[in-house]
């Protein structure tokens, strides 16, 4: 073995991946987790991957899952994009205690099911590696390609279910894990999930899902939930139509045919408008029944949860539109949008200055958002769940652009606090790889903060730990509270539950 190349014998075979001298960690990067989802393999569950013979090169990340460039802020080090992206990457402290065994963190990337890819540098694990914790981001199908369903999809599965294959990938990666993770040193008792936005609403149905619940011992949620109306999940019998009008519109009359159309084809198709409806389905397989309904049956995961969201997952303008903030304006929309509850609405949400106008409708836009789904499941675990639930709200705002003008969208300055996958680089101590703010010692003081209580938590499944301001967990019947994650971290009693379960009544209908 060449000097610091570090190796790894896993079931598959030989790796060799590389080593950082200034961080101390072992990387091995694009390591097959599966079989690529290629031709007959497109739309089918992921098939273990190939052994191989000789030392395979784990040195650079692999192909990105096919996607459209959505999102301005996602920033991809993997430079080639393929439907053959079943590939996960590992961080390793070089160093570790003889004997011991570590804690293992498995992160889901965001971007709605359409984008993302685990070469983005705000989920690199290098930095919770130095914390002693092995770190890996793992690839997922995407979009058509992850959740497609059909009624030939499913009359040929042997579990007659079809639409999550996206999910299923990450399931055969938590398998990978519990298969290999001894090889890097890890603790395959010691694997907690975590993700931001679709990888929270993942981590929420990796919890919901018997094929998932037995091989993780924790999870982390940020932002996102599989529940109405953050992407839920629809019926499988809507799954095939879905799919039926697809083939119907790309005037193809097999499953077989389906699967020779070239992935950019497929990909230029489903990215337009209205052509293709993007949900998971509740297959009878992966999902037996909702995420929810499995939750409010108490046959989840009962493992420690973390979970929460940002101060202002989405400006108010996501509620008022175009029109001019006044109470004016804000009453007339509450009016359309809620109808005979908009007194109620009105209420909770009060706008009788343009101050609380901005305020109130920015908390309306966020909770029907992602913040609404959220809550329901931190409220979920927490009634049915046996183990402790630990809730967060991240409200530091970013820091002025280095180059203001640039392509990333601004807060209004009327409104601050923590937009939408503004936490990720601060919980997973990356801040200086975004070369987009000029990031204060503050903020360097809320990374640390942040991840501090994430690797504590990663490590007992609990947060707490010397120098952190205590976070006491949600049980049934407690008094609600959470921690407030900004410059001076405290935590906090819960003051807008009425609006939440204004929501939980609206969205149960």
């Amino acid at each position: 073995m060449a000097q610091n190349n570090p190796q790894a014998k896993i079931s598959n075979g030989t790796l060799e991946g590389t080593f950082n001298t200034s961080t101390g960690v072992n990387s091995f990067k694009g390591i097959p987790y599966a079989l690529p989802p290629v031709g007959d393999l497109r739309w089918k569950e992921p098939q273990p991957a190939a052994n191989w013979t000789g030392v395979l090169k784990a040195d650079h990340f692999s192909h990105m899952p096919m996607q459209k460039h959505v999102y301005s802020d996602m920033i991809f080090r993997a430079d080639t994009m393929s439907e053959d992206c079943l590939y996960l990457n590992v961080w390793v402290p070089a160093k570790t205690t003889a004997g011991k065994k570590l804690p293992v963190l498995v992160y889901f990337y965001g971007g709605g099911f359409v984008s993302g890819d685990g070469s983005e540098s705000r989920y690199d694990g290098e930095s919770m590696a130095q914390k002693g914790i092995i770190a890996i981001t793992v690839n997922y199908r995407l979009g058509i390609f992850g959740f497609f369903a059909h009624p030939e999809l499913t009359k040929e599965s042997i579990h007659h279910s079809s639409g999550n294959y996206g999910l299923l990938d990450q399931n055969a990666a938590l398998r990978w894990v519990q298969t290999n993770i001894a090889a890097f040193g890890g603790d395959p008792k010691m694997v907690t999930i975590a993700g931001e936005s679709a990888g929270s609403i993942s981590v929420f149905a990796q919890m919901a899902s018997p094929l998932s619940k037995g091989l993780i011992n924790g999870a982390i949620g940020e932002s996102g939930a599989m529940i109405k109306p953050t992407a839920p999940a629809m019926s499988l019998a809507d799954g095939e139509k879905n799919g039926e009008n697809v083939a119907r519109n790309l005037k193809v009359n097999s499953l077989a045919e389906l699967r020779t159309i070239p992935a950019a084809q497929l990909l230029d198709y489903a990215s337009k408008p209205g052509n293709f409806r993007l949900a998971a389905t509740v297959d009878g397989y992966f999902l037996p029944k909702t995420p929810a309904a499995i939750f409010e049956a108490g046959e989840q995961a009962h493992v420690p949860l973390l979970v929460g969201w940002n101060s202002t997952e989405v400006p108010y303008q996501a509620f008022t539109g175009g029109d001019i903030p006044t109470p004016e304006s804000y009453a007339a929309k509450v009016k359309q949008q809620f109808g005979d509850n908009a007194a109620e609405v009105l209420k909770l949400y009060p706008g009788n200055t343009q101050d609380e106008v901005i305020k109130s409708a920015t908390a309306l836009a966020s909770g029907r958002f992602i913040a609404y789904s959220t809550w329901k499941w931190a409220d979920l675990q927490a009634k049915t769940g046996t183990k402790p639930v630990y809730r967060y709200v991240f409200s530091c705002p970013r820091p002025p652009e280095v180059n203001p003008g640039s392509t990333f969208t601004k807060l209004p300055k009327a409104m601050v606090g923590a937009s939408h996958a503004s936490e990720i680089e601060f919980a997973m101590g990356n801040l200086s790889s975004n070369k987009v703010y000029a990031w204060t010692a503050d903020d360097y003081k809320v990374s640390a903060t942040m991840q501090n209580y994430f690797a504590n938590f990663i490590k007992t499944g609990n947060p707490n730990g010397t120098g952190l301001p205590v976070w006491t967990p949600n049980t049934n019947g407690s008094q609600v509270k959470f921690i407030d994650i900004n410059v001076d971290t405290k935590l906090q009693p819960e003051t807008d539950r009425d609006r939440y379960l204004f929501l939980d009544k609206f969205y149960s209908k």
